[in-house]
């Protein structure tokens, strides 16, 4: 990802001018990706008292693997959120990759007729990404050659892709999937699930590239300032470009994880995750009008909602108050992040 992203940013960003955010505002920046590390050890403590499972090492592991695919999904957004634009298709590219992978590999003799059986079991990883890739570049085709608003184009795109994943699977849920599909969703690595593996692998590369790279700093600057980034010499077009990519394909691969850990495609797989990227990213810190934001913050920002959701669970708060809470959270991190910036958000 660093490399591609590199090779598009021609040039590093102009040195500060007056409008740039001075030394101590970026130290500040840094200050504010720990901002939810005190709410993560609330959370904790509160989770012990209501129940002391919470802190064992099972309903640890259990709390990181639930959250490693929704977590894969919102590194996938904050890319794009950085850069000023969002892609809601991405909970559609969830289900869709590794339904067109399920439905042109396994073999239609062994779940009642769905299936076409053209691919060996190899190929579903390289067609997995593929579509992924395929999807990203597509919205990219739209929004950045032809100039279309990105909310509408990626909401279309995310009800054109859930319907071509229910028109091929007949509303029903492809099973009887290949080892290939299913062994990074259920592998165990070191004793712990490799899907947390590959979460936690993709969020540190993402905080070096964002971080520490003139990838990053050309993600930062296009959504700060699409113009003054375009004066500077970055290959603005191309950059939006190659995060949609990339986002797509990190919203494949979660999809990917998801049912390698159910064993199975749901013909509704990803349907309203988008409710929780939003609500991970927002009060992880990552900005809504673009430029501001951290992976490690967005990364602080999932954790914390899953642990929410762990403790209601154990609480015994039925499921159905999930999406009252992820509304809640994006309201309250909104207002929040409005008190604290100083910035009137549009």
């Amino acid at each position: 990802m660093s490399e591609t992203l590199s090779a598009v940013a021609s040039t590093p960003p102009p040195p500060p001018s007056p409008s740039a955010p001075p030394p101590r505002s970026l130290a500040l920046a840094r200050l504010r990706d720990l901002a939810l590390v005190p709410a993560i050890i609330a959370v904790a403590i509160v989770g012990f008292i209501v129940n002391p499972v919470f802190l064992t090492s099972d309903n640890i592991v259990n709390v990181l693997q639930s959250m490693s695919e929704i977590a894969i999904l919102v590194l996938a957004q904050t890319i794009v959120l950085i850069t000023g634009k969002m892609d809601l298709s991405l909970e559609s590219t969830f289900g869709l990759a590794p339904g067109i992978a399920a439905w042109l590999i396994i073999d239609p003799a062994l779940t009642r007729g769905l299936g076409l059986d053209l691919l060996p079991d190899a190929w579903a990883v390289p067609v997995v990404l593929l579509v992924g890739a395929l999807v990203g570049a597509f919205n990219g085709l739209l929004i950045v050659r032809f100039g279309l608003n990105g909310f509408v184009v990626t909401l279309g795109m995310l009800i054109v892709l859930r319907g071509l994943l229910t028109g091929i699977s007949g509303g029903q849920t492809f099973f009887a999937l290949p080892a290939s599909m299913t062994y990074l969703g259920s592998a165990t690595w070191w004793g712990v699930p490799a899907s947390i593996w590959v979460s936690l692998l993709l969020f540190a590369a993402g905080i070096v590239v964002l971080g520490y790279t003139r990838a990053g700093r050309a993600l930062y600057a296009i959504g700060g300032n699409v113009d003054a980034a375009r004066a500077a010499g970055i290959r603005t077009d191309r950059v939006l470009w190659i995060a949609l990519i990339v986002a797509s394909v990190l919203a494949a691969l979660a999809g990917l994880l998801i049912s390698g850990r159910l064993a199975a495609v749901p013909a509704a797989q990803g349907s309203g995750a988008i409710f929780q990227v939003f609500a991970a990213a927002v009060i992880g810190g990552v900005s809504l009008n673009g430029g501001k934001g951290s992976v490690f913050g967005a990364f602080t920002g999932v954790l914390l909602l899953f642990m929410i959701i762990n403790v209601l669970t154990l609480a015994g708060v039925p499921a159905q108050w999930t999406n009252f809470l992820n509304g809640t959270v994006i309201l309250v991190a909104l207002v929040v992040s409005r008190i604290t910036g100083g910035k009137a958000q549009t």
